[in-house]
Parts: structure tokens; C-alpha cells; sequence
């Protein structure tokens, strides 16, 4: 009895820690960087991170915000591909991602497509047991380029387009309003 009280004890914490759902890319996205013009593969631990944040110069704004932002990341993966032409990569391959981006866990908070221009762009948020931003996906697919964009930590939602521009991560203006400034565009 008073060891099954101290194995309770014990694994309770590792049985309430939230499971964090990782997205898993499709193998034929492997392959997307033999067929592209250019590609990116950034993949950073909280380690790495915080290395790169030392790296950051607390003298320029811009990359002062991302310095912040970044600070209770756990994880950042970036996956960038440019081709020459249209149709290098298999637009289906994204539904086998966005079907693992599905509520309770994740829910999309921006959704936008654009049929003159081709591109196609999603914003997953993943909340936490405690209401806050616990991770964030990102396609943004367009008819010649294609990004993926998974973090995962503590993030506050202001600082989101802070990270934008910084490891390859797209500019996106969510609108959220700083005191005297607006996020950038």
C-alpha cells in the first residue's frame, strides 16, 4: 500500500503534464529540398534557442522584441522551399498536416486564400491547460514557395510578429496594437 502511495506521489506530475502533440511533416517534404532553387531547414531545441538569443543585440529594437519572444520557446522548426517554377510540390501533401492540426489541441485562427495570387496561408494556435499560447503552425504555401513554421513554448500572442523576419520565420501582421506603434506589416 505505501508503495503504490509513493509511485502515486511520484507520477502524478508526469501524468498531468499536457501531451503536446507534435506534427509530423510528410516524408515527401524531404524531398523538396533536392527539387527546390532554394530551401531552409531551421531546427532549434530551448538550447539552441537561448544561444541564439545571445546572438540578438539588445541595442536594435526589432531584434530586441525577438530576443524577447523567444524566451520561452522550447522548440522552433522551420522548413522553407523556393522553386523555379509552379506545381514542384503536391499541394495534398498539406492536408496530411492540417489534418493533425485539429481541435481540442490546436485550433486556426487565421485562414487565407487568395485565387488570383495562389497563396494559401494558416495560423494554428495550440493553448494550454493553463489559457495560455503554448504553440503556434504556420503554411503559408504560394504557387512557386512553401513554408512551415511549427513553435512550440510559452509565447505571449503580442510578441508573435516579433518573430517574424527572424530564423526565416514569415512577416505576419496579426494586428496586434503595442502602445504608441502598431506591429509591423
Amino acid at each position: 500500500m505505501k508503495i503504490a502511495a509513493v509511485l502515486f506521489v511520484a507520477l502524478a506530475p508526469l501524468c498531468a503534464q499536457e501531451t503536446k502533440p507534435e506534427i509530423k511533416l510528410p516524408a515527401s517534404f524531404d524531398k523538396l529540398a533536392a527539387k527546390a532553387e532554394e530551401s531552409v531547414n531551421v531546427t532549434l531545441d530551448g538550447g539552441m534557442l537561448r544561444l541564439a538569443a545571445r546572438f540578438l543585440s539588445d541595442n536594435d529594437a526589432d531584434e530586441a522584441r525577438a530576443k524577447k519572444a523567444i524566451s520561452g520557446l522550447q522548440s522552433l522548426t522551420v522548413r522553407r522551399f523556393q522553386f523555379a517554377g509552379e506545381g514542384e510540390y503536391n499541394p495534398a501533401d498539406l492536408n496530411s498536416v492540417r489534418s493533425q492540426l485539429q481541435s481540442p489541441a490546436w485550433s486556426r485562427i487565421v485562414g487565407a486564400k487568395s485565387k488570383a495570387t495562389g497563396e494559401d496561408l494558416d495560423v494554428y494556435f495550440r493553448i494550454d491547460g493553463k489559457g495560455q499560447l503554448a504553440g503556434v503552425f504556420i503554411i503559408a504555401a504560394e504557387p512557386r514557395a512553401l513554408t512551415i513554421v511549427n513553435i512550440t513554448g510559452t509565447l505571449d500572442p503580442e510578441h508573435l510578429a516579433d518573430l517574424g523576419g527572424q530564423f526565416h520565420i514569415p512577416a505576419i501582421d496579426l494586428a496586434f496594437h503595442r502602445e504608441g506603434s502598431r506591429s509591423p506589416k
